[in-house]
């Protein structure tokens, strides 16, 4: 029998449900999604279900639960069941989707922290970390960064200045899987019932680090690639484990880059130490580019503010008001087709 508290359930989650109209059947987390089905643990075991035609084929697909979403089934054979439901979603955690502007993709749900993982080598960039700050922002999901590979070498004072206007703001780590002193302060660091995503890009040892935390080996890993210096990645879905004694972890595949969903240019204001000049520019409409009298671009030219984390404002604030143009553009084209659907269904009913 599984103990779902251990996996976040708690009574927020249990009045939600009896709102529901399928309030007298199971429910569980979504550990695993798969194409077609998904992987579900409830109190009575693990299954393997579908979505029944209406979730399926009467919603978007972006409305399709994902990894960490609360469910509501119904069993119809052993290891198997159909989705009824899906309980409103808390802390999710997005990505714009792929090959679109726009649309934006759950990639999990009920997340309490972001676990964004950067590799001490080459592959280490600041500005990634910015990005995944600001993804987390809007949910109310606490963001904590982890440096791993710290056994290879780096340089800490070079790391310290690149991180200094973040480090203040999240808890930060330094880790190495030859150093299980480093990874016991990491899982000390993650309570019972609480859930972890960790997000990173490809070969930066997600996956060898959860295996660390767990003390088993629960995900492939890749081996260090000869052409390129760095890990292969291995990744290609996203997976929950519960932690003996801790809380849930959910791995996800490496990106490359994690378009913005936020719309909120104040938290990126925050996130990057802006906040504070920003009230004392002339104008109070001051978009920082080129306009007289701006704090902003006074404290740039002081070095008070670092020039990189300047210019990776202003390209973080255009894609956000990029998204947030797109997405209203295409609502407004959603409400008039609506519209004109509607016209034409009253005219031929008339018929």
């Amino acid at each position: 029998m599984n103990h779902l508290q251990l996996y976040g359930w708690n009574e927020e989650l249990f009045q939600q449900k009896q709102q529901s109209n399928y309030k007298d059947f199971a429910h569980g987390r979504v550990t695993v999604t798969h194409k077609t089905c998904y992987e579900v643990v409830s109190e009575t075991g693990f299954y393997s279900c579908e979505l029944t035609g209406n979730m399926l084929y009467g919603q978007d697909a972006s409305e399709y639960p994902c990894t960490g979403d609360w469910v509501i089934f119904q069993t119809i054979d052993t290891g198997k069941g159909i989705i009824l439901d899906r309980l409103p979603r808390q802390r999710t955690l997005y990505r714009l989707k792929s090959g679109t502007v726009s649309e934006r993709q759950a990639i999990a749900s009920f997340v309490d922290k972001a676990f964004v993982v950067q590799s001490l080598d080459e592959n280490f960039n600041v500005r990634r970390i910015e990005r995944f700050m600001l993804q987390t922002a809007d949910e109310g999901i606490q963001p904590v960064l982890v440096l791993t590979k710290t056994d290879l070498g780096f340089n800490a004072e070079e790391i310290e200045k690149a991180i200094t206007h973040l480090s203040h703001k999240i808890p930060v780590f330094y880790t190495s899987i030859e150093s299980p002193e480093s990874i016991d302060k990491l899982r000390e660091s993650i309570r019972v019932g609480e859930t972890v995503v960790f997000t990173g890009m490809s070969g930066v040892g997600k996956s060898t680090l959860i295996n660390a935390l767990c003390k088993q080996p629960l995900f492939e890993t890749g081996a260090i690639s000869d052409s390129t210096g760095k890990g292969k990645h291995t990744t290609t879905r996203r997976e929950m484990v519960l932690l003996l004694d801790s809380g849930v972890l959910i791995d996800t595949p490496g990106v490359k880059l994690f378009g913005v969903t936020n719309d909120n240019t104040d938290n990126l204001s925050e996130i990057l130490d802006i906040s504070d000049y920003e009230g004392k520019c002339r104008f109070k409409d001051c978009r920082h580019v080129n306009e007289k009298g701006c704090a902003v671009i006074e404290a740039v030219e002081k070095e008070e503010i670092d020039r990189g984390v300047y210019e990776s404002y202003l390209k973080l604030r255009r894609e956000a008001w990029h998204y947030t143009a797109t997405a209203q553009e295409k609502r407004n084209k959603e409400k008039s087709l609506s519209k004109v659907l509607k016209v034409y269904k009253s005219r031929y009913d008339k018929r």
